[in-house]
């Protein structure tokens, strides 16, 4: 198997982002913890992500400070749930970006709803971006709702960061 290039103390940026974000899984579990997923069996169950898969994004995502391992007691024991950081809740552009790209540029199979972006400023249902397509006015993430409705018919908050 060849080994992948570490590109974290590389003078380009954007090669110190793919480091982190450009693995397999790496942006969709991101996407799902930006929507409230913390736990492991959920982002599981929600991806249909292998254990092991999940194990070494989950870890590396904590090691670079995008997630934080926060522990929780079920029953008798100790587990832990995985939440956003500032870092990780500050990856929102890429996201929505990546869904910009994805509706002008990909076609799902079956035929769906595009995802769109709720402001809560004003109401209005628009497109992913840092504007409203209705009002005008910037859109910040304490404003904005997640319409997926391929997902819930209702619009899903974002995952307030961790301090």
């Amino acid at each position: 198997m060849v080994r992948r290039i570490q590109w974290s103390g590389h003078a380009c940026p954007i090669a110190r982002a793919v480091d982190v974000l450009g693995e397999p899984w790496t942006l969709l579990i991101l996407r799902n913890a930006t929507t409230g997923t913390t736990r492991f069996d959920e982002f599981r169950d929600e991806l249909g992500i292998a254990d092991n898969v999940l194990t070494t994004r989950l870890t590396k995502l904590t090691e670079a400070g995008l997630l934080a391992r926060v522990p929780y007691r079920d029953g008798g024991r100790t587990r832990h749930e995985y939440r956003l950081t500032k870092a990780g809740a500050d990856a929102l552009p890429v996201l929505l970006s990546l869904a910009e790209w994805g509706d002008e540029h990909t076609t799902p199979d079956p035929p769906a709803e595009r995802m769109l972006i709720v402001h809560g400023a004003c109401g209005a249902r628009t497109r992913p971006g840092t504007l409203c397509d209705e009002c005008g006015e910037p859109m910040h993430r304490e404003d904005m709702r997640w319409y997926r409705p391929w997902r819930s018919p209702e619009p899903v908050p974002l995952a307030e960061p961790v301090s």
